[in-house]
């Protein structure tokens, strides 16, 4: 048995706990690795350490710090293959998903390698007789992210890349769930020359989040993951002075309007609502189509797509669709939701509850599951689903439709389909929810531009990469500043007037 670690100090380290967690193989439904779970103890014991080595890495010039993450890059491009190839064994997606997720990472990494020009102040000359004004952005310290099992290569980097770019030390507790890829970085991120001690994956359960939550070092906290655990870090987090930004959970609508072209409406509908096994917080789990006809056109568009998709391990090759979920306990979730759709009057158009795959019996795998007239009140509306799950409500009218999205709890991605430009415009103006699609099913932004939702998607004032990441691990100091002005008259200046 596999038994994985931390990256302390720029090294592997074992943990000392004595208590391990459990990473699966979700296609077989075997148990791969242990990884450890690090007590209060040995968090703090990380965190001195970053705190030791972060004043050098802060007093080294951001050019020189690009510079390593140019070399970051570098290697990761070089390691594609072998790193997708460790996160779907250990999450489950297929290599192309697995591919796109390091990818994504990658770039938020390009646009962090622009930390020279994105940390300069500004300045104002002469804001007063003889006086100069400027600002400097400083990082925070020891910093720290919380990141999910669904992206583990992703948002890991979505976070330690601003935060080292601006001069912090970055303390990472991945999910437990699949650690591998995270270990994986740590290794890179020395190769490529990161100083021992900027960069601490340290493995843990909720102990570990606790001592993150609680240990004085740490300035700011970065997590992803549902929305009660988000409300739980996000207070604990402020209350104990932290400057903490959380992202929660979702329930995306694609609106499809009765000019839309259908055949690419369906199109979207499966890739953003199947992909990944649905385990992604901008999957779109909500189809509303506005009218009976276009209701009615849109399903027998989407079935025969929905029934060819191929399920099955990251192992089966790349035509494969989607994979295993990535626990039982995910599994089963997904199948009782189901249930509750079948018991609260959805009409359950494919059933994917009794998938089976041949060779891969004990695993996590659920088939594609279509719903259509769902309504407001079922608990597979109002719950983020997060498994391959599609459920179409139907409207009568744009208002309506409209009024689906923006009266949900979450507001974290939202798309629509039409050939109206007056249409699309009004949606995007008025939505009231963080990342708009028009014709685009999945509008995550790309690296430059920020990622986050509103309402309760979301908890805290920035967002997720673009500038606004480099605004999340700064602060920002103001100087004014005068010097003595005059003539030196015996051996003394003689200074002019202040006013």
């Amino acid at each position: 048995m596999n038994e994985l670690t931390h990256w302390i100090d720029g090294k592997h380290v074992k943990g000392s706990s004595g208590r391990f967690g459990d990473v699966y193989n979700p296609a077989t439904g075997e148990v791969q690795a242990k990884v450890p779970l690090a007590s209060k103890d040995e968090l703090d014991a990380a965190v001195a350490s970053a705190a030791a080595a972060q004043p050098k890495w802060a007093a080294t010039n951001p050019q020189r710090r690009a510079r390593v993450l140019m070399e970051f890059v570098r290697l990761l491009n070089r390691d594609m293959d072998k790193l997708a190839e460790a996160l779907s064994r250990e999450h489950g997606k297929t290599l192309p998903d697995a591919r796109g997720d390091v990818q994504r990472g990658l770039e938020v990494i390009e646009f962090c390698i622009g930390a020279p020009h994105l940390l300069k102040g500004e300045f104002t000359d002469n804001a007063g007789p003889g006086i100069d004004m400027y600002s400097m952005r400083q990082p925070l310290g020891v910093v720290a992210g919380i990141t999910p099992f669904n992206f583990p290569a992703m948002i890991p980097m979505w976070k330690l890349g601003p935060a080292i770019a601006c001069g912090n030390a970055f303390i990472l507790k991945p999910s437990e769930r699949d650690p591998s890829v995270p270990l994986m970085l740590g290794e890179l991120l020395k190769e490529a020359g990161l100083p021992d001690g900027i960069f601490q994956v340290v493995n843990g359960d909720k102990e570990a989040v606790d001592a993150i939550l609680d240990n004085p070092t740490i300035q700011a906290i970065g997590f992803v993951g549902s929305t009660p655990i988000a409300q739980y870090i996000y207070a604990r987090g402020c209350a104990n002075g932290k400057r903490v930004q959380c992202f929660g959970g979702a329930k995306n609508h694609m609106i499809v309007m009765p000019d839309a072209d259908m055949d690419q409406a369906a199109d979207a509908l499966v890739g953003a609502g199947y992909g990944a096994a649905g385990e992604r917080c901008m999957a779109i789990s909500v189809a509303v189509p506005v009218g009976e006809k276009t209701a009615d056109a849109l399903i027998e568009k989407l079935i025969p797509r929905i029934e060819k998709l191929k399920v099955g391990p990251y192992t089966a090759g790349e035509d494969v669709d989607y994979g295993p979920l990535v626990t039982r306990e995910a599994m089963e979730r997904v199948k009782g939701l189901i249930n509750s759709g079948v018991e609260q009057g959805a009409k359950l158009v494919i059933d994917g509850r009794d998938f089976k795959l041949q060779g891969y019996e004990n695993g996590f795998f659920v088939g594609p599951t279509l719903f259509d007239n769902v309504t407001r009140d079922m608990d597979i509306y109002k719950q983020e689903i997060f498994g391959p799950v599609l459920s179409t409500v139907r409207a009568k009218t744009y208002e309506e439709a409209l009024s689906y999205a923006m009266d949900h709890e979450y507001g974290n991605g939202v798309a629509i389909f039409t050939r109206d430009g007056d249409t699309a415009r009004d949606f995007a103006h008025r939505i009231n929810i963080g990342m708009v699609g028009i014709n685009v099913p999945i509008p995550v932004p790309l690296a430059y531009h920020t990622f986050g939702g509103w309402k309760k998607s979301a908890f805290g004032d920035l967002n997720q990469h673009g500038p606004d990441a480099f605004r999340f691990y700064t602060r920002t100091k103001t100087v004014t500043a005068r010097w003595p002005s005059g003539l030196k008259e015996g051996g003394e200046f003689h200074f002019k007037a202040m006013d």
